[in-house]
C-alpha cells in the first residue's frame, strides 16, 4: 500500500481518506461531516485543566502562570479558529485534535520564542568595522564592567561625595576629554546629532548661521543640516556653491545678526575634481575679528592620530581647538570605540551657555552611557595600550597577516557545511571603516568567497539570498555582503576562529 499523502492545515494535521485500521495514538480522530469541527472543539481541554497539566509543571515553573496563561490562551484560540474554518473546506479528511501533551510542547515553544531577546550578538563579516545597522563600536571590556558594576550598585552619578551635596553628572567626563584634548570645557548629551542640535539652538536661536553649501549634508536617518538648523531655531546663511567656498564668501555674508560660523566634516561624502574649501584655521581669525562663534562638527571624532596605525587621517579634536575652533562636536562612539554619545568641547564661555541651555536635560546621558564613556577615555591615559583593549581600533589596525590566518581556520568548516551545493575559497577583499568615516578609503582584508554551484549559471541570485538566510538564521547570526554574484564574509572583526568554525557546523544547508 502506498503510503497516504498530507498537507498542514493552520497548524493541523490533514489527511486524505484512507480505510480504517486501528492504530494507537494520543490524539483524537474524527471523520469529516457537518458537525465534525464542532465535536472536535468539545474535545479540547479547558485552559483551566490545561494549566493544571503535569505536562506544563516545568512551563509554569520556568516561566510563570501569567505569561504560561496567556500563551495557551492564544494557542487555543488558533486551534479554535482553524477547526471553525475547517468546517467550510471541501477537502475529505480526517482532522485529528493535539493531546495535552502536544499542547504543553506547543505551549513551552511558544514561550521559549516569546522570551527570547530579539537583540542579540552577531558575527559581522560584512567588511564595515563601524557598522551604524550593528551597533557600530563594539565596547571595551573595561567599559563592560563598569556598565556590570553601574547596573547592579547604586553610584555617584549626581553626588558629590566631598561635600556630601548634589553633583554634577559631567564632572568626571569633562576633567578626562579636557585633559585629552586641550579643551577648557566640555559636555555631554546622548549622541552627536543631538550635540550639534543643542549648540546651535544655545547659541544661534534667532540668529544667523553662515554655512557652506558644500557642507549641508544628510547623514542616515535622513537627518539633514538645514532641518537641524530649523529645529534649532537658527536662521541659515548659505555661501559659496556645492563644489567651491572662498573666505571672502564667509567674509561677506557676516552681518550684525551673525552668531556663528559653522564648519561641517563631510565624512560620509566627498566632491572631488574643481573643489575649494575653507579650514578651520582659515576661518579662526575672521570670527575673532568679528566676534562670532567658530563651531566644528567633526561626526565621527577620532581622538587619535589614525595614520600612526596607518589608517587614513582623520580630523581630531585637538586640531580643531589649535586650529582656533571655540566648539567642537563629535561622536562618543564610532571611530572613539565608546557608547553612543555626544561629546562637545570648547572654550569655557561657549560651553557654559550649552550646559545651561533648558533642552540639555531633555538630551543628557544616563548613567550607563556616562560610566562607559569614562572607563573608555581612561584607556585614552594609555595610548600604548589603546588597540589592545579598543576593539573598534583593534580590528581597524589588524594586519593582513593576522586575518588572512582566520580566514585560513575557518575555510575548512564552511567547506564541509556547504558543500556539494556551495563552493568555498579564500579570497582577498577590501574592508572599510564605516558610519560615514572615509567613505572612498578602503583596507585591504581576507576572508571566504562563496559561490553557488548551478546548472548553467542560472539562479545564482537566489541562491544567495536563502544561504545569506540561512546564515542570519544561526544561533549567532552571521552577516556577510553579497557582491558579484558571491557571497562575501571578511574576517577582519573575527576575534575567535574557533568559536565561528563551532557555530558554522550546526548550519542545515539544501541544493542551491
Amino acid at each position: 500500500m502506498s503510503k497516504p499523502k498530507g498537507s498542514m492545515v493552520h497548524g493541523l494535521e490533514v489527511k486524505e481518506s484512507e480505510p480504517a485500521v486501528p492504530r494507537k495514538s494520543a490524539s483524537k480522530p474524527l471523520a469529516k461531516s457537518p458537525s465534525a469541527a464542532q465535536s472536535l472543539l468539545s474535545q479540547l481541554p479547558s485552559i483551566d485543566r490545561l494549566i493544571r497539566s503535569p505536562h506544563l509543571r516545568d512551563t509554569l515553573n520556568t516561566f510563570g502562570l501569567t505569561l504560561t496563561t496567556q500563551i495557551s490562551k492564544d494557542l487555543m484560540a488558533e486551534i479554535r479558529q482553524s477547526l471553525k474554518a475547517s468546517s467550510h473546506s471541501k477537502l475529505t479528511s480526517a482532522m485529528e485534535v493535539p493531546s495535552e501533551e502536544e499542547l504543553a510542547q506547543r505551549i513551552q515553544n511558544a514561550c521559549v520564542s516569546k522570551m527570547a531577546l530579539q537583540y542579540q550578538s552577531v558575527y559581522n563579516m560584512t567588511g564595515t568595522v563601524v557598522h551604524t545597522n550593528l551597533g557600530r563600536s563594539v565596547l571595551a571590556d573595561e567599559a563592560l564592567m563598569a556598565l556590570v558594576q553601574a547596573s547592579q550598585q547604586p553610584l555617584n552619578l549626581e553626588f558629590d561625595l566631598n561635600t556630601g551635596e548634589r553633583g554634577e553628572r559631567d564632572h568626571f567626563l569633562e576633567a578626562l576629554i579636557c585633559e585629552i584634548t586641550g579643551a577648557e570645557a566640555a559636555t555631554f548629551v546622548n549622541n552627536n546629532a543631538a550635540a550639534v542640535l543643542l549648540t546651535l539652538a544655545a547659541l544661534a536661536h534667532d540668529k544667523e548661521v553662515v554655512i557652506s553649501r558644500g557642507e549641508l549634508v544628510e547623514i542616515g536617518g535622513a537627518f539633514r543640516m538645514p532641518d537641524v538648523m530649523k529645529s534649532a531655531g537658527a536662521l541659515m546663511v548659505e555661501v559659496g556653491t556645492t563644489n567651491r567656498t572662498h573666505l571672502k564668501d564667509y567674509e561677506q555674508a557676516i552681518t550684525e545678526r551673525t552668531s556663528v560660523l559653522m564648519k561641517i566634516h563631510t565624512s560620509n561624502y566627498q566632491v572631488q575634481g574643481f573643489t575649494k574649501s575653507v579650514s578651520e584655521a582659515e576661518l579662526a581669525p575672521l570670527a575673532e575679528h568679528h566676534q562670532v562663534t567658530l563651531v566644528s562638527d567633526l561626526g565621527s571624532g577620532s581622538l587619535i592620530e589614525m595614520s600612526d596605525h596607518g589608517l587614513p587621517h582623520e580630523p581630531t579634536p585637538q586640531e580643531m581647538l589649535k586650529a582656533g575652533c571655540h566648539v567642537v562636536t563629535f561622536s562618543g562612539d564610532k571611530l572613539l570605540g565608546g557608547p553612543q554619545a555626544g561629546i562637545i568641547v570648547g572654550r569655557k564661555r561657549e560651553i557654559d551657555i550649552i550646559r545651561n541651555y533648558p533642552m540639555k536635560r531633555a538630551l543628557r546621558l544616563s548613567k550607563l552611557p556616562v560610566v562607559a564613556l569614562e572607563a573608555t577615555l581612561k584607556l585614552y591615559l594609555q595610548p600604548e595600550f589603546l588597540v589592545q583593549r579598543l576593539p573598534t581600533l583593534r580590528w581597524l589596525s589588524r594586519s593582513d597577516d593576522v586575518i588572512k590566518s582566520t580566514a585560513q581556520q575557518v575555510l575548512g568548516a564552511f567547506e564541509r557545511v556547504l558543500a556539494p551545493h556551495y563552493q568555498v575559497e579564500l579570497s582577498q577583499m577590501m574592508s572599510q571603516i564605516g558610519s560615514g568615516s572615509l567613505p572612498l578609503d578602503t583596507m585591504n582584508s581576507f576572508g571566504l568567497a562563496i559561490k553557488p554551484k548551478v546548472q548553467g549559471g542560472k539562479g545564482v541570485g537566489s541562491a544567495l539570498i536563502r544561504l545569506s538566510k540561512a546564515l542570519r538564521a544561526l544561533s549567532k547570526p552571521i552577516i556577510g555582503r553579497v557582491e558579484k554574484n558571491m557571497l562575501l564574509l571578511d574576517c577582519r572583526c573575527i576575534d575567535d576562529a574557533l568559536a565561528l568554525a563551532k557555530d558554522i557546523s550546526s548550519l542545515e544547508i539544501h541544493e542551491p
